[in-house]
């Protein structure tokens, strides 16, 4: 809400609550000043008329000035540090919304100090009644501008205003709408019929009258005001909520006061910020191990397993970095590194398999673990040729080597440090491979394991066999193919 906007609310609430208020009280004074009370009469003289119409006028520009520099106040002024509270809101308005009845009883009282008891009895019965209903009705009509102020002015929770709960308001609601008008209407009865300051042959049926209009009327505008100062925050939760769901977890909701409502709202807010580190974690977890397994992971779909299992392996290897670092400049050789590895990243992740490790200028991508596959050496294969494709187009050389068979798949390390990781001969032979690849014509070489366990046949089509060869390290001869010119 706008300081200007924030400013006409709140000023115009105070000051209509307050000639509201006033308006009822002088209707009830009117009518039981006619009849009913012996020597009442007197309150309707002409000065007394003309004090009253001179102290709503005053009281009327006084509460919008208050009502203004409290605004003033909280629009100047920075949310208080978390060590200090910021200003009593609640306190400072009903000061404010006092000063025009302690005005009326300085004035009224020593006016009418000839006028007897049952005059002075009926003029503090007035102001009081004027008071306690001034303060409510002002909380009521000021709420949603209240609350903005009390935002401005709150640093967090803990040092937010304590107001009262949905117990206490409702319970606010029924002193002002039955209890008050009921006892007042309950003491006319009673005073009448035992000739207490009222004459036992009075009429008191218009008395009555303006006290049941008044339950009738401030009942009204109570339960309107009293419900929405309930269902407003139970609503703003509803909706952050429905924003939360469509993806916005960074929605926050403005705490404003210490009661059951505002431990809702905080405990709105905590939950997004759980979410929001949730999703963190979930994002680093991804970086590590994929997107879909940290999903699964975190939805507890499937837990990271540790087992042996058939899976297919890629193995990608720069050729000429070291002299890449030596003719480029450190951000353009940052450039190269960062293209290479997006693309690695992005045809990899495209056919559902993990970058396992980033070796310096070398990555090695598993297709089967920790996530099942119906068919990982096809993705593998299919994976090789896509990245062939799209590294012909960058300043560099490189060799890659697929192949496939049992590994073992699983956590690697001590019991608070280790990573996940494959294990077995499968990833040596695809290294190998990759060193191999950077001397032949299309710069990828797969095993004859890798094409056998390929379930594609469409697939297999892409790849020739070229015979086999004892690799460097090994001791056995590979079945080597590569993709078709």
């Amino acid at each position: 809400m706008r300081p200007r906007s924030l400013l006409v609310r709140y000023a115009a609430g105070l000051t209509f609550a307050y000639l509201l208020t006033a308006a009822e009280v002088v209707a009830i004074v009117v009518s039981v000043s006619g009849e009913a009370i012996i020597g009442a009469q007197a309150v309707l003289s002409g000065k007394n008329l003309m004090a009253m119409v001179a102290i709503v006028i005053v009281a009327t520009f006084a509460v919008t000035a208050g009502g203004v520099a409290l605004v003033a106040r909280a629009a100047h002024q920075p949310s208080a540090p978390p060590q200090r509270k910021g200003p009593n809101f609640t306190r400072r308005q009903s000061v404010t919304l006092l000063l025009p009845w302690i005005l009326a009883a300085a004035v009224l009282i020593p006016l009418n100090a000839d006028g007897g008891v049952r005059v002075q009895i009926l003029l503090i019965s007035a102001v009081i009644f004027g008071a306690t209903a001034t303060v409510c009705t002002g909380f009521l009509f000021t709420q949603s501008a209240l609350r903005s102020l009390m935002v401005l002015a709150t640093a967090d929770f803990e040092h937010a205003e304590r107001a009262p709960g949905v117990r206490a308001r409702l319970f606010l609601m029924w002193t002002m709408c039955s209890a008050l008008p009921g006892a007042g209407i309950v003491l006319l009865v009673v005073m009448r019929a035992n000739g207490w300051i009222i004459q036992s042959d009075a009429a008191i049926e218009v008395p009555v009258m303006v006290l049941a209009l008044v339950a009738l009327l401030l009942g009204l505008r109570a339960v309107i005001l009293v419900s929405s100062s309930i269902s407003d925050p139970v609503h703003g939760v509803v909706d952050a909520m429905a924003e939360v769901e469509r993806g916005h977890i960074d929605h926050k909701i403005d705490v404003y006061e210490r009661s059951e409502l505002g431990e809702l709202q905080i405990g709105f807010n905590r939950m997004v910020a759980g979410l929001r580190e949730r999703e963190r974690l979930r994002d680093l977890f991804g970086r590590h191990v994929g997107t879909e397994v940290a999903r699964r992971a975190v939805e507890g779909i499937e837990s990271v397993p540790e087992d042996e299992r058939d899976v297919a392996v890629l193995f990608i290897d720069l050729v000429g970095s070291t002299q890449l670092a030596t003719t480029r400049e450190p951000h353009q050789v940052a450039k190269v590194l960062n293209e290479f590895f997006r693309i690695v990243v992005a045809e990899v992740d495209q056919r559902d398999g993990l970058i396992n490790k980033f070796q310096g200028d070398a990555s090695l991508a598993v297709f089967g673990a920790p996530l099942r596959m119906p068919d990982p050496a096809a993705a593998a294969l299919a994976t090789a040729r896509a990245l062939a494709a799209e590294l012909r187009r960058l300043p560099l050389d490189f060799g890659i080597g697929i192949s496939a068979g049992p590994v073992f798949a699983g956590n690697i390390g001590a019991e608070n440090r280790y990573e996940y990781t494959v294990v077995g001969d499968v990833v040596n032979e695809a290294a190998r491979l990759a060193d191999r690849a950077k001397e032949s014509d299309g710069r990828v070489l797969c095993s004859g394991a890798a094409i056998d366990r390929a379930e594609d046949d469409t697939e297999r089509r892409h790849w020739v066999a070229h015979g086999s060869e004892v690799l460097r390290g090994r001791s056995e001869p590979t079945q080597i193919s590569a993709p078709t010119p």
